[in-house]
């Protein structure tokens, strides 16, 4: 069984550096309990794992498959529950392609390969959360 390690460590107030395999990576608390923006606040680190997981996942997939695209994003938009503690209830994930002559039958199917088979941070998110996806294409 694999696992991963990182470390947290303390800057000042609410601002940590957490290390692990790959970097490092600022956190900060919102302002309300003393954080200063000098990083990314948890909850959104979360956000952007899971568009990370998926990019990946659909770059990878885009080399073996021979997809062409100028470039793609992926949005992710997320809903907290009102009561504590605070969690993702529901959550939209966006994959936006842009190019000319996108095989549109491939990016789909890259797509969904990494929401329904590869991305583990997706079906961590599907544990707790309601996850809707969708593919916009924007074509010069």
């Amino acid at each position: 069984m694999a696992t991963q390690k990182i470390k947290l460590n303390w800057k000042e107030a609410v601002h940590f550096e957490s290390e692990g395999p790959g970097g490092n990576v600022l956190i900060d608390g919102s302002e309300e309990v003393g954080g200063q923006g000098k990083g990314v606040r948890p909850k959104a680190l979360m956000l952007s794992a899971l568009a990370g997981c998926s990019g990946i996942d659909i770059a990878s997939l885009f080399k073996k498959m021979r997809v062409a695209v100028d470039t793609f994003s992926i949005d992710v938009e997320a809903e907290l529950t009102d009561e504590h503690p605070k969690y993702y209830q529901k959550v939209w994930v966006t994959f936006n392609f842009y190019g000319k002559d996108l095989d549109k039958k491939k990016i789909e199917k890259a797509v969904n390969l990494s929401v329904d088979k590869y991305c583990g941070v997706m079906e961590m998110f599907r544990q707790f959360a309601k996850v809707e996806t969708e593919i916009v294409y924007h074509e010069a």
